[in-house]
């Protein structure tokens, strides 16, 4: 039981890796609290309690200040605490540079990059209380090396990845961690319409030849917000199966 008496936020967990990271979490034993405006958060949690753990399920936008700073304190009001929040929540919008419409953009860079800010930005408060906190965002390895069609979401997650680094100084002497997981290619929801031969040459293209499934990547978020990472701070943990050389 990892994190027995934790009480966890995590960000986008009603499907893919946000669920693998919520229904992870529940099973070391935290209260896991989910914030996704897709109703089948409300699943995610049922079934959590359904399994013997603690979950709850709030339909607010990580782009609502005002809604993330109302729940944030009824949450810490309610469970006495929070100790880790996953900045899990993103969205894709591609487009090549000279066909991206600023609406493209701004979607992107409200939730990828916006969101982390607003959600860090109100549970620094309490983990300062409480000198004690896990941050830890969802990068990604297109952070580290760009990708064809997404100025957009590359860019937001090479700002993740600073803003790790940055809070990492600013919230240290508190007790407070932060740190980013970059995912590579990843069998979600998102990519379940992929024709089958364009999978199998992104499979190709990785060096251990296959794709992650979502656990793979929720147990690198276990790491960096289990006590074993207490002294790792400031990282960005790649779990692409070796893609970004």
């Amino acid at each position: 039981m990892r994190l027995k008496d934790k009480v966890a936020i995590v960000t986008g967990g009603a499907r893919g890796i946000g669920q693998a990271i919520a229904e992870l979490f529940a099973k070391e034993g935290a209260t896991v609290i989910i914030i996704d405006l897709l109703p089948q958060g409300q699943h995610v949690a049922e079934d959590i309690i359904a399994s013997g753990s603690v979950a709850e399920y709030h339909a607010v936008s990580v782009t609502d200040k005002i809604g993330i700073d109302t729940l944030f304190e009824n949450i810490n009001t309610t469970h006495g605490k929070i100790d880790i929040l996953i900045n899990n929540a993103g969205i894709t919008r591609d487009r090549t540079l000279e066909k991206m419409s600023m609406d493209e953009w701004d979607a992107v860079i409200d939730v990828n990059l916006k969101g982390v800010f607003i959600c860090s930005q109100a549970v620094a408060p309490y983990m300062k209380a409480n000198n004690y906190g896990r941050i830890v965002s969802a990068a990604s390895n297109v952070g580290l090396r760009g990708n064809f069609g997404q100025t957009n979401y590359a860019a937001t997650k090479a700002g993740v990845i600073a803003m790790a680094k940055t809070w990492t100084m600013e919230l240290g002497k508190f007790g407070i961690t932060a740190n980013a997981v970059a995912p590579g290619f990843t069998l979600t929801d998102m990519v379940a319409d992929i024709p089958e031969a364009h999978l199998d040459a992104i499979k190709a293209s990785i060096p251990l030849k296959t794709a992650a499934q979502p656990i793979d990547i929720a147990y690198g978020y276990l790491y960096l917000a289990s006590d074993e990472a207490r002294f790792v701070s400031g990282i960005c943990l790649t779990i692409d199966g070796g893609t970004a050389r």
